[in-house]
């Protein structure tokens, strides 16, 4: 069997052998805030293990409306200051000043607006991207703020982490990183993990369901979805849908729903506790997704591990998350209707991708999403410093 390398606990205590004990991470939002999704949960997952294993971490991210600006959870510190823009300066200037106390490396997570850390940082770190929004700038702001968006991080941005190591949560990112000129010896991809708590059990809707997981965000295109199961419904007359998440976008569903007379087939489901979301997964025959861009499709991989295959958008983060034909089906927007009508109504083809979804999310561990981040952080350090 070939070599698994070192673990976390050998990776941190060589780490704190060569003084590098206080970790700083830089992110947008934190894991509590309202507006959090799979980039907090990520940053979680790594941190709280890297805690446990002996380093100091303090993530440093925006302010979380109705929670407090310091906190600690899982084990490392948590500073909430600034709004979604100020964060930026004002965690450079903390950086730079100390405020926040000494960091001996950093990691920045790049979440659409990056941080520029190769610039004013001259300690090991690291930079973490989950995708090239590309498109979603034209649903984030006006066209002018969206061009010097796209500009930013396409051409502005990269020729400053050239140097940088780099983590992308998958291949089909870290392809389109290299095409941004990020070298590639630089920049690795580590898949995300699945949570053990979605697991396989009890017994699925009595008529065809489709589930959607996701904040009720423009790009995230939930109407797309709910018009293909439309579609779908031309062939499978009793399938229906529901949407877990809440969002900005819960009105304008709600005025969709009444608009098509869909009430008796779509159900706005809200928010769900961790426990009642892996029951939501058991019950779903499929997991739909009509997103414009994902670093990593996150939902899909937690209903592949309670074995629901999936029937998603055909983008960079959903061929990462699904192998197509395999553990679901992947397609442009106009034939999700058709992909979707096709496994409903085939339940010997929906047992084999839900049986090969379900082998797959058996690979994909937090544990081993956290290993590989903090083995790219422990390269930045060795190259940085001579081998004690």
């Amino acid at each position: 069997m070939p070599d698994p390398g070192p673990s976390i606990p050998e990776l941190a205590a060589d780490l704190i052998a060569r003084g590098v004990r206080r970790i700083h991470v830089l992110a947008w939002r934190d894991l509590e805030d309202r507006d959090a999704g799979g980039s907090e949960l990520h940053a979680d997952e790594f941190m709280r293990r890297w805690a446990a294993a002996g380093l100091e971490i303090l993530e440093r991210t925006s302010a979380a409306p109705g929670l407090p600006a310091t906190t600690t959870r899982n084990g490392y510190a948590v500073v909430r200051r600034g709004s979604r823009y100020s964060v930026f300066p004002r965690a450079i200037v903390s950086e730079l000043t100390g405020r926040m106390g000494r960091s001996d490396a950093l990691v920045e997570v790049w979440n659409g607006m990056p941080w520029f850390s190769p610039v004013w940082y001259r300690r090991p770190h690291i930079m973490i991207l989950h995708h090239v929004h590309g498109p979603m700038w034209d649903q984030l702001m006006p066209r002018p703020l969206a061009w010097a968006g796209r500009q930013l991080e396409t051409r502005l941005a990269p020729p400053f982490y050239r140097r940088t190591l780099t983590v992308t949560p998958s291949e089909a990112t870290r392809q389109e990183l290299l095409r941004l000129g990020f070298r590639p010896e630089r920049v690795t991809a580590v898949e995300n993990g699945t949570d053990p708590a979605f697991t396989p059990g009890g017994e699925r809707w009595p008529h065809p369901t489709v589930l959607a997981v996701a904040r009720l965000a423009p790009v995230k295109r939930l109407a797309l979805l709910l018009e293909a199961v439309e579609q779908a419904r031309e062939t499978v007359p009793d399938a229906r849908v529901r949407i877990v998440g809440e969002g900005p976008l819960r009105a304008d569903l709600e005025a969709w729903i009444e608009a098509h007379d869909a009430r008796g087939w779509v159900t706005l489901v809200g928010h769900m506790t961790h426990e009642e979301l892996v029951t939501e997964y058991r019950r779903a025959w499929i997991v739909g997704s009509a997103s414009l861009a994902e670093g990593w499709g996150l939902s899909l991989t937690e209903g592949a591990a309670c074995g629901t295959p999936a029937v998603a958008t055909d983008i960079s983060g959903h061929r990462s998350s699904v192998v197509d034909g395999v553990t679901g089906i992947l397609a442009s927007e106009r034939e999700l209707g058709a992909a979707i009508a096709k496994v409903l109504a085939d339940h010997e083809l929906r047992t084999r991708l839900g049986e090969a979804a379900l082998a797959r999310a058996r690979t994909l561990t937090w544990e081993a999403s956290a290993t590989g981040v903090l083995r790219v952080l422990h390269r930045a350090v060795l190259t940085r410093r001579p081998p004690a």
